[in-house]
């Protein structure tokens, strides 16, 4: 039987591949060690998601494995060999404000974990799809230098620039510019799965996410943007607003829309090659659109605060432009909306909280 590898398998992104790969007749092998509890403590566990795929996905075997560990990371390869048919590699360190507390251990994941991942890959099944997931923070803040104009409830790009109909394409630059801790360690992994796939010619993609959301995700304070918002408003947590007046865009898209992006890519692998991923102008919003958004979903208001200091490097107007993989892959298409992902974001926190109660 054809294996499917997954990293990260009990987040958002990587259960979503478990349950795709699944459902086109894999075998799915996940490696998921919870270190996502460690980073932003136990509010963040994926433990509960870990356990809804090995009761309800056939053919899945979970491996607790660091993939900072050389060894045990062969050791699972090995098992598998060549019947891996592609690799799909979400684990990481995704915060921003997280990284700058342990930068050795951001790096680590970030970039070494992926480093002996492709060379596991090159060694064991080099014929595999290898899907990373980056991240829109590779281009640091370079896209704060594009001429925007404050709106009432958002920033926007001046609609005489090119990224203005599409959003920001692959052709901005990832140099010269503030990443933060962990989008420096992005970049370097961003990079070396380009190599493995230019110099040693394996089937390599580069996904270059923008807000990754879902149903399934366990937002955090520090991360999960759109799930950790609508929890603080359906729970009456508190919430705080950093910087641009809480106009700073995003665009946001659902986990099983990129999923589909990587299976498109397996299909047909162009390698080293590298895609902007995300809602692009699809489904966007500002802060304060999602917080209004939320509040109607809740019934009740949000309970923020606003602190005029932004995040380090953080982005005022980011949305992606997807048309080089449209172009690339045709049959591909979005299949959710922003108002899709916000009611299931909802519902999700209102059944986790419900159970939660019981």
């Amino acid at each position: 039987m054809d294996v499917g590898l997954v990293t990260g398998s009990a987040g958002l992104i990587g259960s979503e591949s478990v349950r795709f790969l699944s459902q086109q007749g894999y075998q799915v092998v996940g490696i998921d060690n919870n270190l996502r509890q460690y980073f932003f403590g136990q509010q963040a566990s994926t433990e509960w998601n870990r356990q809804r795929l090995q009761t309800t996905v056939p053919n899945y075997k979970h491996h607790a494995v660091d993939i900072r560990d050389q060894s045990a990371v062969d050791r699972v390869f090995s098992e598998y060999g060549s019947d891996i048919k592609i690799v799909i590699h979400t684990a990481a360190q995704p915060s921003h404000d997280w990284a700058a507390r342990e930068p050795i251990t951001d790096f680590t994941v970030n970039a070494l974990g992926t480093m002996l991942l492709l060379e596991a890959t090159r060694q064991h099944c080099p014929d595999a799809t290898f899907i990373f997931t980056s991240t829109n923070k590779v281009y640091g803040d370079a896209p704060n230098r594009l001429p925007l104009v404050e709106q009432e409830t958002r920033w926007e790009l001046d609609a005489a620039h090119p990224f203005h109909v599409r959003g920001i394409d692959e052709s901005m630059s990832i140099d010269q510019s503030l990443h933060s801790i962990f989008g420096a360690s992005k970049v370097a992994a961003d990079v070396m799965v380009q190599e493995y796939g230019r110099y040693f010619g394996l089937n390599t993609g580069v996904f270059r996410g923008g807000c990754l959301t879902g149903g399934a995700h366990s937002g955090t304070k520090l991360h999960g943007f759109l799930s950790y918002l609508m929890r603080c408003c359906v729970e009456g947590l508190p919430y705080t607003v950093y910087g641009y007046g809480g106009k700073q865009v995003r665009d946001n898209i659902h986990s099983s829309d990129l999923v589909r992006m990587f299976w498109e890519f397996h299909q047909n692998p162009r390698p080293g090659e590298v895609y902007n991923a995300g809602g692009a102008r699809h489904s966007h919003c500002s802060m304060l659109e999602a917080i209004a958004m939320c509040e109607a979903r809740a019934g009740r208001k949000l309970d923020y605060t606003y602190a005029t200091e932004n995040r380090s490097g953080d982005h005022i107007w980011y949305v992606s432009d997807v048309s080089k993989f449209r172009a690339h892959y045709p049959g591909w298409n979005h299949q959710y909306s922003l108002d899709d992902i916000m009611d299931e974001i909802y519902a999700s926190w209102d059944q986790r909280l419900t159970r939660k109660a019981a």
